[in-house]
């Protein structure tokens, strides 16, 4: 029985885990399939956090939090994409420049707003505790007013509200990226953009808008992770919440080698390293309470490099990433 709930305990914990994961894998999918490496991903996840938190603050309503994020996310995605698209800049100094950014952002107007360090209220109230702290996408007493049969069964009108839509959205988004790359026009246009874009502009196709389609998508994918994080999945935001999972994610992309199925089971195993991270540092008792909390904290991301290690040699990118694209002149 114990296992049982030991199991039980490490898949819950993963799946909460792994939906911030996916969203942001799915975005660097799309970003680097179009030759676009995005290390800005952690900045992105980090403001969409921020964005949703306090917006659904001040708004009372989650669903328009998950909204504003998604839009400022995606204008970090232009400013990504201007600096490497248009002024042709180096990816990775653009991508660390958003995550400095960032960090300085939520900090410096999150302390403005509401003191306390940069930290937001908790979104559900100061005394809410467990499921209760949910933030809500749509209005429980809405939920409630139209179904009045859920106000006795706590449990699934919060699944209702807004937690589980999201987990399930999260790999919905799995799906809908492997469709749109390799079932649609646009996809397969996107794909040869990150292979051979000189092909892509000689059939009479723009590159520029091709990558500015796939940043903003990346956009919208972290704004809706950085509302998972803030707004369901913690329900408030403190700063540099998003500890370094949008870089987690990264690696997830690699181990799936930009392929976005694989990349979920990355992520997956990823977020069962957190939960067992977790699930370590509440031991209190026998030898792992000698053990220093800082090795289990350092756990996920010591194995991550284990695992990546057999993998980064084999993984193949997309050619032109990384790459400028120059027009050639007729």
């Amino acid at each position: 029985m114990e296992i049982f709930e030991l199991v039980f305990s490490l898949a819950q914990s993963t799946l909460r885990f792994t939906p911030i994961l996916i969203f942001a894998a799915m975005a660097g999918v799309f970003s680097e399939r179009a030759g676009i490496i995005d290390i800005g991903l952690e900045g992105k996840l980090l403001i969409g956090a921020f964005v949703s938190a306090t917006v659904a603050h001040y708004a009372g309503f989650g669903l328009v939090g998950l909204f504003a994020a998604m839009a400022v996310c995606m204008v970090f995605g232009w400013l990504h994409g201007l600096a490497t698209i248009t002024f042709r800049g180096d990816h990775v100094i653009s991508g660390l420049a958003i995550n400095f950014l960032a960090v300085g952002l939520t900090k410096t107007i999150g302390h403005s707003l509401f003191a306390k360090g940069g930290d937001t209220p908790n979104l559900a109230g100061p005394d809410s505790t467990g499921w209760e702290r949910l933030q809500s996408l749509i209005p429980k007493q809405v939920l409630i007013d139209a179904f009045p049969g859920l106000e006795s069964n706590k449990a699934l009108l919060n699944v209702l509200s807004l937690h589980g839509w999201l987990i399930a959205l999260a790999f919905i988004a799995v799906v809908l990226t492997w469709f749109v790359l390799n079932q649609t026009r646009f996809g397969l246009r996107l794909r040869f953009v990150g292979e051979e874009p000189q092909a892509v502009d000689t059939a009479g196709a723009s590159v520029v808008a091709y990558r500015f389609a796939a940043v903003t998508i990346a956009g919208a994918l972290c704004g809706i992770g950085g509302a998972y994080l803030s707004t369901s999945n913690i329900a408030s935001f403190t700063p540099k919440m998003s500890a370094d999972m949008g870089y987690l994610a990264l690696a997830a992309v690699v181990f799936g080698k930009w392929r976005p199925f694989y990349a979920m089971l990355g992520c997956l195993l990823f977020g069962l390293l957190f939960a067992l991270k977790n699930r370590l540092n509440s031991v209190n008792e026998g030898f792992l309470v000698q053990i220093p909390g800082q090795l289990f904290e350092a756990l996920p991301y010591v194995l991550v490099v284990v695992v990546l290690a057999g993998f980064v040699g084999s993984a193949r990118a997309p050619k032109a990433i990384g790459r400028p694209y120059v027009k050639e002149r007729e």
